[in-house]
Formats: C-alpha cells, sequence, structure tokens
C-alpha cells in the first residue's frame, strides 16, 4: 500500500491530506490532525483505517504550507561544482569536503516562499535573471540535536522536491567589496515570494531507501536541463543533518533543501521567461510542475 502525506486546497485554505493508493483523504477526519505540519509534530503513528469518503478532485497545494526553517546546502554536487568552476573559466578542483570543509547552508524564507504544484511564480520585478536548481528535499519527523550521521536519516520522515528559484543578478552587492561579509544578498537572491516550489507530496523515509540513489532531473518547457543522481551529492542527507544539528535543535516540520546538481541555467547565461513551465523529477518520488510568469 503505498501512502503519501499531502496538502490540498480547501474552501478556507491548504488542508492536510493523506494518499493512499491514488486515493485522497483528508488528514483531519481520517487522524484528527488539522495539517501535515500538526501531524509531524505530533510524532504518533499516522492512523491508515481510512475511514472517510476520499476527497474529490483534490488539488494539491505545497506538501507543508508552513514549514519550520528550511535550510539550503550550497555548492553540494560535484558535476554543479565543476561546471560552475568551468563557467568562471576555472579548472574544477577538489571539492570542501575533499579540503576537510562542513557542509554549508543558507536559509529561505518559508511561508511567503513557499508554493505548491501548479503555482505560476511571478518572477520579481527587480531581477531579469531568475534560475531553477531541481533539489532533494528531507523533512524533518523528529527533533534532532547533535545527532550523528549513522543516525540522521531516522530524523527524517520523508522527501519532497523542491526548485530553489534564484536571482542570480542580485546575489552580489556591487559597492560592497567582493572580501566583505555584507557583499551578497541572500534575501533578494533566495526569499522572493514564490521562490521555494515544492511537491508534489512527502513520500516516506522507508519507501524511499537510500536518499544517496536517486536519479534527478527538471525541464524547462520540453528542454531537459538537468540530469543527474544524489549520488553525486558532495555532502550526503546525513552529513548535512549531522553538521545543522550540531548548531541547532531541527524540528519536525523542517526542510533540508540537500543541493541542486549540473545543468542551471547561470553557466549558459539561459534563465526563466514569462510564460514558461518548469518540471522536476526525482526516482521514487514522482512529478512537481510550475509555471512563470
Amino acid at each position: 500500500m503505498a501512502c503519501r502525506l499531502l496538502s490540498y486546497a480547501g474552501p478556507n485554505g491548504p488542508r492536510g491530506g493523506l494518499m493512499i493508493d491514488d486515493t485522497v483523504y483528508d488528514l483531519e477526519r481520517e487522524t484528527g490532525f488539522v495539517s501535515v505540519r500538526a501531524a509531524l509534530e505530533s510524532q504518533k503513528p499516522i492512523d491508515l483505517k481510512h475511514r472517510s469518503e476520499p476527497v474529490r478532485n483534490a488539488r494539491l497545494a505545497a506538501p507543508i504550507a508552513d514549514p519550520g526553517n528550511i535550510f539550503c546546502a550550497g555548492a553540494n554536487y560535484t558535476d554543479h561544482m565543476a561546471e560552475m568552476a568551468r563557467a568562471h573559466g576555472k579548472t574544477p578542483g577538489p571539492t570542501m569536503k575533499e579540503l576537510g570543509e562542513k557542509p554549508w547552508h543558507f536559509v529561505k524564507t518559508g511561508k511567503s516562499s513557499v508554493v505548491g504544484p501548479g503555482a505560476t511564480v511571478k518572477l520579481p520585478a527587480y531581477s531579469k535573471s531568475v534560475d531553477w536548481e531541481v533539489e532533494l528535499v528531507a523533512v524533518i519527523g523528529k527533533p534532532a540535536k547533535d545527532v550523528p550521521a549513522s543516525k540522521a536519516l531516522d530524523h527524517v520522515f520523508g522527501y519532497t522536491i523542491g526548485n530553489d528559484l534564484s536571482a542570480r543578478d542580485v546575489m552580489r552587492r556591487p559597492n560592497n567589496p567582493p572580501d566583505s561579509p555584507f557583499h551578497f544578498d541572500w534575501v533578494s537572491q533566495k526569499c522572493f515570494d514564490g521562490a521555494c516550489p515544492l511537491g508534489p507530496w512527502i513520500v516516506p523515509a522507508a519507501e524511499m531507501g537510500d536518499p544517496q540513489k536517486l536519479g534527478i532531473k527538471l525541464w524547462v518547457g520540453s528542454e531537459l536541463m538537468q540530469d543527474s543522481n544524489t549520488e553525486k551529492m558532495i555532502f550526503t542527507v546525513a552529513e548535512q543533518i549531522e553538521m545543522l544539528s550540531s548548531r541547532v535543535t531541527l524540528q519536525p516540520g523542517d526542510l533540508i533543501m540537500t543541493g541542486t546538481p549540473a545543468g542551471v541555467g547561470m553557466p549558459r547565461k539561459r534563465f526563466l521567461r514569462p510564460g514558461e513551465t518548469v518540471r522536476l523529477w526525482i526516482e521514487k518520488i514522482g512529478e512537481l510542475e510550475h509555471r512563470v510568469a
């Protein structure tokens, strides 16, 4: 029996849902939990008796409409690092892991950034260079503090797909020296409204198996842009959780976007245009599609 945790559009906003063998049931009627985040925070098993009537014509929303923290891994695929080095006229060198570094993350805004399947993301007026980044997203299901990598995946409830949309032409503040800690503008680049499409649902970790052996792809229109595998991550999902939990307690409903592979638009100077459709796919999860306007 395939089970997916999701949200769908209700008359008063997103409602939690449970999809069992392609049929959607209302999460509150089934389990008493008013939302997906509430179900995760309860840390109680989800009852699969599906006593209620199925939801008819359910229109999917972001799986967690109100996530906790969203942590995003930077520079975390070997193929992506190689393409970026070549784009800057450099020879690809050793990875940060090979140099003895630890995983690195930035924070993306939650409710303002998150949109769901089929959404239309309005490109920010201040940017002409919005890029795509397909990412495997780990959904935290149990609090994690100072967790070793060997036990880190025990704290993951499941996985979904995310697009870390990035406004490349506002990532730097040109009047600040490059060696200044204030040279980079992470809010303008990564946190505009709709900058984090998520979906279509959360697949439980037990169904996913090894998160480091998953095909991952992205299309803009009919053009395949990204085609890789999560085995090319520099720091694994477990290593990222180990690092993050050494700095902050990860809470149920927190999301970890684990990095993007090669094929982004920046090296080829190709960015999203109004009217285009973006389609993302990760093995064992499915597809997420959204538009830009």
